[in-house]
């Protein structure tokens, strides 16, 4: 029986950069040739993976990236703004979670950047729901998928391994998830109506039935 659902939140509860162009419109924006973007994104990757999602602030990557690539930023540039600028509601998600919630606790399980989670609620991008728990990398110092946060994660919820219900777009993370007991369902970013459609049914099958 599953008692508690947490929805990942870039790509999932908000459309982010999952599943578009957009970051190679942004790259296209600096400058960057297509010949440089391998380079570029392995770069990005390395800070990414060792530190965006727990410490590091990424606009301290901006005079990194621009020595690198002679990107000329604004004087006032900021990669964090930039980002939360280009993300959208994701407004298919929510009769879901308005569903969910009358059976379920319902809970937000990240890896955000330093800074970005209160830059997407001020930003009013959350989805307006009362969330009995959110779990941020960069709070807990510890990211997806690591065993550590979905440990954490579910001592916060308070209810056993099966009784979790994890969405997220990340296959790397729904396997670390499945290997610690928990339910899961992987969301495809790329196309958010259908994703909710099959997830809408899904839900049917593990929570209302």
């Amino acid at each position: 029986m599953i008692s508690f659902v947490y929805f990942d939140l870039g790509g999932v509860l908000i459309r982010d950069f999952s599943g578009t162009n957009k970051w190679i419109d942004m790259r296209r924006r600096f400058g960057i040739p297509e010949a440089k973007d391998k380079e570029f994104t392995d770069l990005y990757k390395k800070y990414e993976t060792e530190a965006l999602c727990l410490s590091r602030d990424v606009d301290t990557l901006i005079p990194i990236f621009a020595e690198t690539f002679g990107i000329q930023f604004p004087k006032e540039y900021s990669w964090l703004t930039d980002f939360v600028s280009n993300f959208e509601k994701n407004p298919s998600i929510y009769p879901i979670i308005e569903k969910v919630e009358k059976t379920c606790r319902i809970g937000i399980l990240t890896n955000m950047y330093v800074r970005m989670f209160d830059a997407i609620k001020d930003a009013e991008l959350l989805p307006p729901f009362s969330w009995d728990v959110i779990v941020d990398s960069t709070v807990e110092g510890v990211q997806k998928p690591d065993t550590k946060i979905f440990v954490l994660a579910q001592k916060m919820a308070g209810v056993k391994n099966d009784e979790i219900l994890f969405i997220d777009n990340s296959m790397k993370n729904i396997e670390g998830a499945k290997k610690f007991g928990w339910q899961t369902f992987w969301y495809d970013s790329k196309n958010h109506e259908k994703s909710c459609q099959q997830l809408s049914a899904f839900l049917d099958t593990v929570v209302y039935n």
